[in-house]
């Protein structure tokens, strides 16, 4: 009885720490937001996409604060996300939302950090992107739009970046009515940076890709793999469906820095082996972990 308490106890801590961990990115993250907007975006007039621009749009026209816009513009999705997508988001995007109304309000009276345009566009999209990009990793969002690209990507035949695309489009479009054309362009600049940033963010600067390669010489590219990249490999059984042969694949997972030693390798052993590469957002678990090279 004795380890199997200890083993709750650990997966209860555990479980704890991962909760400390996401709230701490969460709040960081809705800071950075807030950082990216009031210090850089909203003083020169140009806007990000999503509620966040409608908040930006709104607040001009009538002087309402952007942080009571953002609140409020942003409830109705939270009780939908509730509803439709699961408590943990739900909870998790209102802390973010809270936290980014009450910063944004604080930093408000803080004087512009630069009144050049285009560095304005760059650094507050960056910025931006990387505060949206660690909520959205620790399973929370920032925008309502998200929330609703994902409800009617069950309804539609459209993805939730189609219909993103598509809500930011026009509320970019409707930043060139209210801030004028010169301003629009400069937020489609900042969306853009801040759209890059988010995926960097999420995925990490050394992307995982997985591999997948069929040769006659699996043996000998296999070792070589273990000895001269430090990656694991894993065989499975292939079929060809027209020859009927039965071939070894090799499947391995590299980061994007090794792609190019990796397709090396395979060339020097066999110049005719089959050679896929793909992309992939996570990887967890197993031997991924890199060896040391002997």
């Amino acid at each position: 009885m004795e380890p199997e308490y200890l083993t709750i106890h650990q997966h209860k801590k555990s479980k704890k720490i991962k909760i400390i961990n996401r709230v701490i990115f969460v709040i960081l993250g809705a800071i950075l937001v807030s950082v990216g907007l009031e210090i850089f975006l909203v003083p020169n007039k140009i806007i990000d996409g999503g509620i966040v621009g409608v908040s930006i749009i709104v607040s001009h026209l009538t002087g309402i604060k952007l942080g009571i816009l953002l609140f409020i513009l942003n409830l109705p999705f939270f009780f939908l996300g509730y509803k439709q997508i699961g408590k943990t988001f739900a909870l998790t995007t209102l802390g973010g939302i809270t936290v980014l109304s009450i910063v944004t309000t604080i930093l408000h009276p803080v004087p512009v950090l630069t009144e050049d345009l285009l560095l304005a566009s760059v650094f507050g999209g960056m910025i931006l992107g990387v505060g949206v990009g660690m909520v959205i990793r620790n399973s929370g969002s920032l925008d309502g739009t998200e929330i609703l690209a994902i409800l009617f990507n069950k309804k539609t035949p459209f993805s939730v970046g189609e219909v993103v695309m598509f809500f930011n489009i026009f509320i970019l479009g409707s930043a060139g009515f209210v801030f004028g054309w010169n301003r629009a362009m400069y937020s489609l600049i900042a969306y853009f940076i801040a759209y890059k940033m988010i995926d960097i963010t999420i995925e990490g600067f050394e992307s995982s890709k997985s591999v997948w390669i069929i040769s006659d010489q699996h043996k000998e590219i296999a070792d070589a793999l273990n000895d001269r990249l430090g990656r694991g490999v894993t065989y499975l059984n292939g079929e060809g469906a027209y020859s009927g042969d039965f071939k070894k694949v090799i499947f391995c997972v590299i980061t994007r820095l090794e792609e190019a030693k990796l397709k090396s390798i395979v060339e020097d052993i066999d110049p005719s082996a089959f050679l896929a590469v793909g992309d992939i957002h996570d990887v967890k678990g197993g031997r991924f972990k890199k060896r040391d090279i002997h």
